[in-house]
C-alpha cells in the first residue's frame, strides 16, 4: 500500500482527495491547521491520521515530515493541494496578505518538496502532485492577484522539480478551473451565470472529477513536469 502525504486536507477538494484514494487502497496521512472539527470529523469518517500542521512555520513542516517518516518509513506521493486566499481590492492588499498568500501556496510546496524528495532520492521512486489553477496561467483577477501568483510560482516550480528530480521523482500539476464547492455555490449568482459562460461545458467541475485527475497521476509512470488542465473547456 503507497503511503500519500496530503495538505489542506479539511476542504472540500482536501476531503474528497482522502474519499477517493482510499477507496483505492491509498494510506492517505493528512494535514490541517485550524479547523478541529473538521479535522477530527473527517478522521473518525475515513479513519486516517490528520496531523496539525502551520505550513507558514518550518519547524512545523520538518515535523510533520519527520513524523510521517518515522511512522511509516516513507511518502510514496507528496500532493500539496493547501490553499489560502483572500479576495479584496487590488489596492486594499497588503504586504502581510501577500506573503501569507505566497507562504502557504508555494514556500510551503517547495520545503515539503525539497525535504520529501530527499527521502524519494534514497527510494529512487516517488511522486509529487502540485494542485495549481487556472489563475496561475490563463484566468486573471485582480482582487486575486497574490492567489494568481502565487500559483503561476507553482507551476515554475513544478517544472524545476521535475528537472531536478528526474528521473527518479515524477513532479507534475493539476490546474483546476471553478470548482463547485459550498464557497462557490454562495458567491454572486450573476458573476457565477458570468463565468459558467466562459467554460465549454457551462458548468463548475464536481470535486470528483479534479480527483479524477489527481489519481490518473497518481497510478501513472511516465509523466513528468507537466501541467493538466481540468477546467471544462475555455471559450
Amino acid at each position: 500500500m503507497k503511503n500519500v502525504l496530503l495538505t489542506g486536507s479539511t476542504g472540500t477538494l482536501g476531503e474528497k482527495i482522502i474519499e477517493i484514494l482510499k477507496e483505492n487502497n491509498y494510506n492517505v496521512i493528512g494535514t490541517y491547521n485550524s479547523n478541529e472539527n473538521k479535522a477530527l470529523e473527517i478522521k473518525n469518517k475515513y479513519q486516517i491520521e490528520l496531523i496539525k500542521c502551520n505550513l507558514q512555520n518550518e519547524k512545523d513542516i520538518n515535523n510533520l515530515v519527520d513524523k510521517v517518516i518515522t511512522k511509516y518509513k516513507k511518502i510514496d506521493i507528496l500532493i500539496n493541494n493547501a490553499a489560502f486566499y483572500q479576495d479584496e481590492p487590488l489596492n486594499e492588499k497588503t504586504k502581510e496578505t501577500f506573503l501569507k498568500v505566497l507562504d502557504i501556496n508555494l514556500v510551503s510546496p517547495f520545503l515539503l518538496s525539497k525535504k520529501i524528495g530527499k527521502y524519494m532520492l534514497e527510494n529512487k521512486n516517488g511522486k509529487i502532485i502540485n494542485i495549481v489553477s487556472t489563475n496561475g496561467i490563463d484566468t486573471y483577477y485582480p482582487e486575486s492577484i497574490d492567489y494568481d501568483a502565487s500559483k503561476a510560482g507553482l507551476i515554475n516550480l513544478t517544472k524545476n522539480l521535475a528537472l531536478y528530480y528526474a528521473p527518479y521523482i515524477k513532479v507534475n500539476a493539476i490546474a483546476p478551473g471553478w470548482i463547485e464547492t459550498k464557497e462557490t455555490l454562495e458567491m454572486d449568482k450573476t458573476f457565477i451565470e458570468n463565468e459558467k459562460n466562459n467554460i465549454l461545458l457551462n458548468r463548475f467541475a464536481h470535486p470528483e472529477e479534479i480527483v479524477d485527475g489527481i489519481l490518473f497521476l497518481c497510478r501513472n509512470e511516465y509523466i513528468n513536469g507537466e501541467v493538466i488542465r481540468i477546467d471544462g473547456g475555455k471559450k
